[in-house]
């Protein structure tokens, strides 16, 4: 006979795996989470694990696609907002993103240096094509529609949508290279401030926007990711 799969029931337990994951990565770190803790706090098998997922950096690819899935809920109804203008969309787009980062950060802070490390290299690519292909049209139509507002000039804009997404990857690493460093500290602010603004400045030399269209952290802000996690939280 064969053996059906109650699909709800299929996806609550692996929601439930990936929620345990998210607080020991939050907690503990991702080095210090460990299948075992797992299994035992939600009282299932070891096989009953494996039969969702296959390793642990399959789990922390999991996670990072269910992140994926939610910020796609968080910044489409501005992608499609019939209302908005291009500049204003592209505004919240950003702002929802850095917002939504702000949010996790202890969850993004744990995870941040095993992610740029080099044994996730191949998951780490793998997952920027899968962000190529699942945000480009959406850059696409904002740019689009703010060259027909006259407010954008890039003359590719199907290109500059995929560099788009480029710059953000190389933001993401050169971040990394800051607060993964043993000894990072509040002292890097000038450094950190001037990466994300020059991050700001290609944006808008790329797509022709005007000068300071897009909006930047408050150095506040990124003052906290030069925070130890461990000290923002007994300062929370």
């Amino acid at each position: 006979m064969v053996r059906t799969i109650n699909e709800a029931a299929h996806e609550a337990r692996r929601n439930a795996i990936l929620d345990a994951a998210q607080r020991a990565i939050e907690t503990r770190g991702y080095e210090q989470m460990a299948i075992a803790d797992l299994v035992g706090e939600l009282h299932i098998s070891s096989g009953a694990f494996y039969h969702y997922f296959d390793s642990k950096p399959a789990l922390l690819e999991a996670l990072i696609e269910r992140i994926g899935n939610q910020i796609e809920q968080l910044v489409l109804p501005i992608v499609h907002d019939p209302t908005a203008g291009a500049l204003t969309k592209l505004q919240r787009f950003f702002t929802a993103l850095d917002h939504w980062k702000h949010a996790h950060r202890h969850l993004v802070f744990a995870s941040l240096c095993v992610w740029y490390g080099d044994e996730n290299v191949v998951v780490r690519h793998k997952l920027y094509i899968a962000r190529v292909k699942r945000f480009t049209p959406w850059l696409e139509e904002m740019i689009r529609q703010g060259i027909e507002e006259g407010v954008l000039t890039t003359p590719y804009p199907d290109q500059a949508a995929r560099m788009v997404i480029s710059l953000f990857e190389d933001l993401g690493y050169a971040t990394a290279e800051i607060l993964c460093a043993q000894d990072h500290s509040p002292d890097d602010l000038p450094r950190l401030a001037r990466i994300i603004e020059a991050c700001a400045d290609g944006l808008e030399r790329l797509l022709g926007a005007p000068a300071g269209s897009i909006p930047q952290a408050e150095r506040s802000d990124l003052l906290e990711w030069l925070v130890p996690p461990t000290q923002s939280r007994e300062d929370e």
